[in-house]
C-alpha cells in the first residue's frame, strides 16, 4: 500500500511548533513583569537584593540629591590659618600737595611681622615697598589701618623695617632655617597680590633653586650694578606679594618674597630673600637705621661700559688690560681720596682678588670688608700700574 503526502502533514506541524513558540515568549513575558513588579520589590524590601527598588514615582517626590560634605582639616591648613594674620599689608603714601588733594597711594606690598614689644610690632618688608614714600600705613587681616614708622632701608639686599603700634597685634612668625631648606622642598608663599583686595593670598609649590645670584640695577641705567642672592620658587608671586612671607610647612619663615620675572613667556619664577641673609640686615636696620658697609669713597663705572676706542686714547691703559673698573669722581675727603685716588684710574684689584666689573668690587667690599679694615687697592695710571693702601670708613 503506498501512502500520499501531498504536504498537509509538514503544515501542520510547522503551525504547531510556531504556537508552542509563541506561548513560550507569552509566558515568559508575563513571568519577567511577575518578577518586576513583584518579586524584586519585596526582595529589596526584605533586604534580600544588594540594592533598593524605587520607582519612579517615589523618586520623584524625594527630597534633593544630599551631598556628602567633608572639611579638609590638618596640620598644613591649620597653620596656613595661623599665620595668615602675621602677614599684613603696606600702603605707600605719596606727597599730599599742600594739603588741596586727597592722600593717593603710590602702590601697595605685603610684610611680615616677627617681633613684638610690650607697646610695638616691628615688620619686615621690602625696601622698594616703602622707598619714596611720604608716609607708610599698615594694613591687617582684619581691616586695621596704623600709621607706620619706617625704621631704616637697604637697596642692596632690598630690605625695609617698619613699626607700628602694637594695639591688637598678639602673633609673630618665628623664624626658620633657610640653609637647611633643599630643592623641592614644598614651600607656601602669603601676600597681598595685585593690591589689598586680594590680601591673605596663599600659593604653593617648591624650592625650584638655591643660591641663585640675580643682577639688578640699582642706579636706573639699565646697567646691573648688584647681584643679590636669591632662592628660586615655583609658588605663584606677583606685584603686591613683594614683602610677603614664604613659608616651610611648620610655619617658619625661610624667605622674603622680592621679586618676580614678569615677562609674559616665564611662568612660575619667583624669588625671595632667604632669612639667613636677612636676619643680619634686619637686625642692623633695626638697631641702627642702615647696614654700615666699608665705604671706598668713589663713583665708578665697569670698563666694559666704556667705548673701547677710549681704553688708550681717554684712560690711557696699556693694551692687555681687558677688564677693571673706572673712576668717574672721588668723593672729597672720603678714604680714596686721601688715599690720592682720582678720576680716570682703573682699579684692577682688591687685595689679592682681581676686579672686573662693578658688582665685582662691591661684593668684595661688602662682604669682605668692613668699615675701619685696611685695603690694598691696585690700579692704572697713565699706563702705571700703582698699589695704595688706606683704611676703609662708613658711609653716612
Amino acid at each position: 500500500m503506498v501512502y500520499y503526502d501531498d504536504g498537509t502533514r509538514k503544515k501542520h506541524y510547522r503551525y504547531k511548533r510556531r504556537e508552542r513558540k509563541w506561548l513560550s515568549i507569552s509566558l515568559a513575558f508575563i513571568m519577567g513583569a511577575f518578577l518586576f513588579a513583584v518579586a524584586l520589590p519585596y526582595l529589596s524590601d526584605t533586604g534580600l537584593l544588594p540594592y533598593a527598588v524605587v520607582d519612579k514615582e517615589t523618586l520623584r517626590l524625594n527630597a534633593p540629591i544630599e551631598q556628602v560634605r567633608t572639611e579638609q582639616s590638618g596640620d598644613l591648613t591649620d597653620m596656613i590659618a595661623h599665620a595668615i594674620p602675621m602677614v599684613v599689608g603696606i600702603e605707600n603714601i605719596g606727597e599730599n600737595f599742600l594739603g588741596l588733594f586727597p592722600e593717593q597711594s603710590r602702590g601697595t606690598g605685603s610684610g611680615v611681622i616677627y617681633k613684638l614689644d610690650e607697646t610695638v610690632a616691628h615688620i619686615v618688608t621690602n625696601h622698594h615697598v616703602v622707598d619714596g614714600a611720604n608716609d607708610v600705613r599698615v594694613v591687617l587681616n582684619n581691616g586695621e589701618r596704623l600709621a607706620a614708622t619706617v625704621l631704616g632701608t637697604d637697596p642692596f639686599t632690598d630690605l625695609a623695617v617698619i613699626r607700628v603700634e602694637r594695639g591688637s597685634i598678639d602673633k609673630v612668625m618665628p623664624f626658620g632655617d633657610s640653609d637647611l631648606t633643599k630643592v623641592g622642598e614644598d614651600v607656601i608663599a602669603i601676600g597681598n597680590p595685585l593690591g589689598l583686595d586680594l590680601s591673605g593670598s596663599v600659593t604653593k609649590g617648591i624650592i625650584s633653586g638655591k643660591e641663585r645670584m640675580i643682577p639688578i640695577d640699582l642706579s636706573g641705567n639699565n646697567q646691573a650694578d648688584w647681584q643679590v642672592e636669591v632662592m628660586q620658587t615655583d609658588a605663584a608671586i606677583n606685584p603686591g606679594n613683594s614683602g610677603g612671607a614664604l613659608m616651610n610647612t611648620l610655619g617658619q619663615l625661610i624667605g622674603i618674597n622680592s621679586m618676580k620675572i614678569a615677562e609674559s613667556s616665564v611662568e612660575g619664577i619667583g624669588f625671595t630673600i632667604p632669612i639667613n641673609e636677612a636676619i643680619p640686615v634686619i637686625e642692623e636696620l633695626e638697631s641702627v637705621g642702615q647696614v654700615r658697609r666699608a665705604f671706598l669713597g668713589i663713583e665708578a663705572y665697569s670698563l666694559m661700559e666704556v667705548p673701547r676706542n677710549q681704553w688708550q686714547t681717554t684712560l690711557n691703559l696699556p693694551s692687555d688690560v681687558e677688564a677693571g673698573v673706572v673712576l668717574n669722581a672721588v668723593v672729597p675727603q672720603s678714604p680714596a681720596d686721601e688715599a690720592g685716588l682720582q678720576a680716570l684710574d682703573v682699579i684692577v684689584k682688591l687685595d689679592d682678588t682681581a676686579i672686573e666689573t662693578m658688582i665685582d668690587l662691591r661684593k668684595y667690599l661688602y662682604q669682605e670688608k668692613s668699615p675701619g679694615d685696611i685695603i690694598q687697592v691696585t690700579y692704572y695710571r697713565n699706563q702705571v700700574r700703582q698699589t695704595t693702601e688706606f683704611e676703609l670708613s662708613t658711609q653716612e
